[in-house]
């Protein structure tokens, strides 16, 4: 029997690679403007380093982390997200002493999951971690990062952006005794994993995608009610760059993180074409982790967005540029043996007038119905011949493969031809 693939760890065949290989680097552009700085860090963490950072009583710990024992018998975890594995590395290599550090990241992340569409058990992030600014501006300017990186893929008319406030420790310590109260009293009528949360994450409740459950928190106390002076302000600093910015907003005072390290601002995009799986990017401030993780007290405010959801809604929406699609542009066919040479130079000095095109050269021979035949299956919309004739004249066949005229140019008229292709 063929070995497959793990279950809930796909394959991204080259027909998708493109639309990954786009976002990839529209992000990096825009993190580049911004002036963020990349960082790498392991797939692999000590699992303590998730157990305090995201919380032990979290279904991620308790039921979705990959962990093992290595055979030194330490326990090591396949990192569930990217965030602690980031705040880990800025401690130990001393980059948060007495300075800020605006660092951005991408790579795979692991949780034992029900796979479904958009939801894998290897899944890939890109995100912004931003350290030692504790001004709401940080944060408002980490959303236009994202506004602006929907707005370059042509995706921002699809998403919205939704916006609270958990406010401080001392704020959500006051609202989730005010919830449990209101909660215990209703226990029977929440679903089951919110009854199982009320004694140990209350405020996760408030995210239940459960009709009943949501209904059931229209009369709950609200959260913004227990939010201190500071909390406010710092809340309306945000709302008010993000006007100043035109970023439009609403605010979801339901809408919490599914994260223990999270406290005032929390955010998400979401959006309404892909069904269940509607969050692209979640993010917010969590100003306790890098003292948590055994740091000095340091603010930090970050994002992660979801690469295959934000892939799916960029297909959905067919907005990946002919360039990404993984065909070729030009495609050039040698008729005999004696003209593949010169095939060749002519495929070299092309990808360097045109870094970028995609030129493939035919090899293997054969006629040159068969040689079109790959041609046109390649996707290509030109294809140049040489054959016996246009090797003594110095000309090459430019046949368009998409519709238009044959014709027979020097390499000089050839790369002025070329040049006015609008992807070249």
């Amino acid at each position: 029997m063929a070995i497959q693939s793990v279950r809930g760890m796909p394959d991204i065949l080259p027909e998708q690679a493109g639309a990954w290989r786009y976002l990839e680097q529209q992000a990096q552009q825009i993190f580049d403007a911004y002036g963020l700085t990349q960082i790498r860090t392991p797939m692999v963490e000590d699992t303590a380093l998730f157990a305090r950072s995201i919380g032990d009583v979290t279904d991620i710990v308790e039921k979705e982390m990959y962990t093992f024992e290595d055979r030194s018998g330490d326990s090591l975890t396949l990192r569930p997200e990217l965030t602690a594995g980031v705040v880990r590395a800025a401690i130990e290599n001393g980059l948060l002493h007495n300075q800020t550090q605006r660092l951005w990241y991408q790579g795979p992340a692991f949780r034992h999951e029900r796979p479904q569409k958009g939801r894998y058990r290897q899944f890939h992030q890109i995100g912004v971690e931003c350290f030692g600014i504790a001004d709401a501006r940080m944060d408002a300017e980490l959303i236009e990062i994202t506004d602006q990186l929907w707005k370059q893929l042509g995706i921002r008319h699809a998403v919205g952006l939704e916006l609270n406030s958990i406010g401080s420790p001392e704020a959500r310590a006051h609202y989730r005794a005010a919830l449990v109260d209101f909660l215990s009293s209703r226990k029977d009528q929440l679903d089951e994993d919110s009854q199982s949360r009320l004694d140990r994450s209350p405020l996760r409740i408030l995210d239940s995608k459960i009709d009943s459950t949501q209904a059931l928190l229209v009369d709950a106390p609200s959260l913004m009610d227990s939010l201190t002076k500071e909390d406010r302000e710092h809340f309306t600093a945000l709302t008010s760059s993000l006007e100043e910015a035109g970023i439009e907003f609403k605010i979801n005072p339901r809408l919490v993180r599914g994260l223990d390290y999270y406290g005032r601002t929390v955010f998400e995009w979401t959006t309404q074409k892909l069904g269940a799986q509607g969050t692209i990017c979640g993010g917010g401030r969590y100003d306790g982790l890098v003292e948590h993780l055994g740091g000095r007290s340091t603010p930090g405010v970050g994002f992660a967005l979801g690469m295959e959801r934000v892939v799916l809604l960029m297909e959905s929406l067919d907005v990946v540029p002919d360039m990404y699609q993984n065909q070729a542009n030009i495609y050039l066919m040698p008729q005999q043996s004696e003209c593949e040479s010169v095939i060749r130079e002519l495929a070299r000095t092309l990808r360097t007038h045109f870094p970028k095109l995609r030129v493939l050269t035919h090899i293997g021979g054969g006629s040159l119905k068969s040689q079109l035949k790959k041609a046109d299956k390649s996707g290509a919309a030109i294809g140049l011949i040489i054959g016996h004739t246009e090797l003594e004249s110095g000309h090459i066949v430019y046949k368009p493969l998409r519709g238009g005229e044959q014709e027979m140019l020097t390499e000089a008229a050839l790369i002025n031809r070329i040049s006015e292709l609008k992807d070249a």
